[in-house]
């Protein structure tokens, strides 16, 4: 079933309507591929809950000769049971995907094949872990998405909800970097420092942030809330709210074209805006 012609688009957070939502995308998706059954029975069917579908996943993706599946579930399951807003934050960054990715046609897309949906919700756990005190096992985790997903986002990174990383590959969050609620990014961000010094050293982004392919933002700076960085550009010093900024290194071309940069995904500059 695509949701796009059902007229379902509008689940919001509800935990019912999403979970109920998934679960009937994945009977159809056995009936239309059932050489996919297993899978999708494994990674959804099997489950009774949305946060019982992402801890199995969570440890099958990130398990390894160094630490059995068995063991990350048990940290997953635990971190859902005593932490119900990383579900809560799941849905909104699934809801995300799905409202802007015109590549996502069901909700069990992000969870089964995204790896930018998949890459955030391994960083939401190692963030509970350093929340926890148990920073190697934090560390650990980071380690795994990285080699599994190309997404290397320290656990001391904070980061909002309703996030979209769009195709995720070699995607950059350093140690004392913030990223807002409502941001999207796209593939070969970083959000990094700008030397060897010490403290806070990372971009602080605000919400509603718009961050194109290939963007650098270094130093301990501000991304102001609803503005748009162009692909390429090499961010070195704060962004006004509601601006774009581009080239390299970028400085601001205009207003950020639209009250939601993020929403609306739109990365063309206006044939007026001269950044060279």
């Amino acid at each position: 079933m695509n949701m796009q012609s059902s007229g379902n688009k509008n689940l919001g957070l509800d935990r019912d309507a999403i979970w109920s939502q998934l679960r009937d995308e994945a009977r159809s998706a056995v009936q239309d591929e059932p050489l996919l059954g297993a899978l999708i029975h494994a990674g959804l069917l099997h489950h009774h809950s949305l946060e019982g579908a992402l801890a199995y996943r969570f440890s099958l993706k990130l398990a390894s000769g160094e630490m059995s599946e068995q063991i990350l579930r048990e940290i997953a399951d635990q971190a859902y049971r005593t932490s119900p807003e990383l579900g809560d934050a799941a849905r909104a960054d699934l809801m995300a995907v799905y409202d802007r990715d015109p590549a996502t046609h069901r909700l069990l897309q992000p969870i089964l094949f995204f790896k930018g949906f998949q890459a955030l919700q391994a960083y939401r756990m190692a963030h509970w872990l350093w929340q926890q005190g148990r920073c190697d096992m934090a560390y650990f985790v980071q380690m795994r998405c990285s080699e599994c997903f190309g997404v290397d986002i320290h656990p001391a990174a904070i980061i909002g909800t309703g996030v979209m990383i769009d195709h995720a590959h070699s995607i950059v969050i350093g140690e004392t970097a913030t990223v807002g609620n409502d941001v999207s990014m796209l593939h070969s961000v970083t959000l990094g420092g700008t030397g060897k010094e010490d403290g806070d050293r990372h971009p602080k982004i605000g919400d509603g942030v718009m961050i194109g392919a290939g963007a650098k933002v270094l130093g301990n700076i501000r991304v102001g809330h609803h503005s748009r960085i162009a692909a390429g550009s090499v961010v070195l010093h704060e962004v006004p709210s509601c601006k774009t900024v581009a080239g390299v290194p970028a400085r601001v071309i205009g207003d950020a074209g639209c009250p939601e940069p993020s929403q609306s995904m739109n990365q063309l500059l206006g044939l007026g805006e001269d950044y060279l």
